[in-house]
């Protein structure tokens, strides 16, 4: 099959200051002092999500909170990552450069909780027995767009209540409850009963600007915690990059992974559920980006084998399958209750032969007219790779620039891209 010639091009932003992290923390964290006593153990809640300069980060809290008399440890804070195992959200905090060693305070791994209290709709709050033993619980998490529902709330310092301090118990209450009264609902109404009965000091919110750079450190106090989120999540939007395209026949994804995003691939930049799609390639009324088919190559290491989110997909490799910790990836699926997003398509040996029967399942006649983009990572598309047809149709756009020239795709001697 000829397949059609791409250029590497770049979406254009406007900048973000650097973020002097060590600064930052020393201007922001005295909010909290007064809520720490001397000799106080301080549990901080560190999650499973890739977030550039989190061990520079969480070391520097570290850092502040020991120079105050404060006993700091870290406690992972994840759900069911990992496996739902003490061990595999050690690898996975590991796998980030958090280590007791690298960090210089103790990790207390136990996945136990204790219900809290209820929520107004009768739906139990379970916190982590560590956390509740501690003094004070501080949360370091990202703001953004959360992956399976839109409102006024988003993945963050409250999620984190729930799902990071509640472990699998927590997550799995969370998703049943969300099944009947809806995602925010449930979600803000647990984190309100872990804040009100737990030691939670407050959190300190990261922004990340389009090139994941650091863009903004915020520390809540605890009596903020419920509604300072809503202005946070609003910037995270508006930093957040998306695909600049209205029409795709066939989405590259070179990996996804639980350090990109929580669904894997990220629903925002896909537009596709979690809980399934319509694979006709008809559009219809559908909303862009309207992506035809998505084919995803392999998973992250940071991932450590879970490929939740490959059910989105239409196609993937015979390497990602044979990668891919069923396991993890199952109880991942289970706990959120989206039995979907776990599900495996077909998968070929080679790249070269997924791209072509990719495009031999749409209703095309010329292969070469077909408008395919290659992303890294749903985390990662401020640059990208488009094919000729697309780049004729957005070339004079002022927002997008070209890296490279046209040219074809570059195969390996077995098929594989670069």
């Amino acid at each position: 099959m000829q397949l059609p010639r791409m250029i590497r091009v770049r979406q254009v932003f406007e900048p973000t200051p650097p973020v002097a992290i060590r600064d930052t923390l020393n201007a922001e964290l005295p909010k909290l002092y007064s809520l720490i006593k001397p000799g106080a153990r301080i549990a901080v809640g560190v999650g499973s999500r890739g977030i550039t300069n989190l061990s520079e980060i969480v070391s520097e809290i570290l850092v502040q909170l020991l120079a105050i008399g404060s006993k700091p440890f870290i406690i992972p804070a994840m759900g069911s990552h990992g496996g739902a195992t003490p061990e595999g959200q050690l690898e996975v905090l590991a796998s980030y450069g958090i280590t007791e060693e690298s960090m210089g305070v103790p990790i207390r791994a136990s996945l136990k909780v204790k219900p809290v209290g209820l929520t107004e709709d009768m739906v139990t709050a379970y916190c982590s027995s560590e956390a509740l033993a501690a003094d004070g619980i501080l949360l370091v998490n990202r703001i953004k767009p959360h992956t399976d529902f839109f409102g006024s709330l988003g993945s963050g310092l409250l999620k984190m209540c729930v799902i990071g301090l509640g472990k699998r118990t927590g997550a799995t209450a969370m998703h049943l409850g969300a099944t009947q009264f809806g995602y925010e609902r449930v979600i803000r109404g647990m984190a309100s009963v872990i804040i009100k009965t737990a030691p939670v000091i407050g959190g300190v919110a990261i922004l990340e600007n389009q090139f994941h750079d650091t863009a903004k450190i915020v520390v809540i106090p605890r009596d903020a915690m419920e509604s300072a989120e809503n202005d946070l999540l609003v910037e995270a939007k508006a930093l957040m990059p998306l695909l600049p395209l209205d029409e795709i026949d066939l989405l590259i994804v070179d990996r996804i992974g639980k350090n990109i995003s929580g669904a894997g691939l990220d629903p925002n930049v896909i537009n596709r559920s979690i809980h399934g799609y319509n694979s006709l390639p008809m559009r219809g009324d559908h909303s862009a980006p309207f992506i035809r088919r998505i084919f995803v190559r392999g998973l992250t290491p940071e991932t450590h084998g879970n490929a939740i989110g490959i059910g989105m997909a239409d196609a993937t490799t015979t390497r990602l399958v044979r990668e891919m910790d069923t396991n993890k990836t199952n109880i991942n699926s289970l706990t959120a209750l989206t039995p979907q997003s776990s599900k495996i398509p077909i998968a070929f040996d080679t790249d070269r032969e997924a791209i072509e029967r990719m495009l031999m399942s749409l209703p095309m006649s010329d292969p070469q007219n077909a408008r395919i983009v290659r992303i890294a990572d749903t985390l990662s598309v401020a640059d990208m790779e488009i094919s000729e047809k697309l780049w004729s149709e957005i070339k004079l756009r002022e927002n997008v620039i070209a890296l490279n020239k046209l040219r074809g795709f570059l195969f390996d001697d077995e098929g594989n891209l670069n």
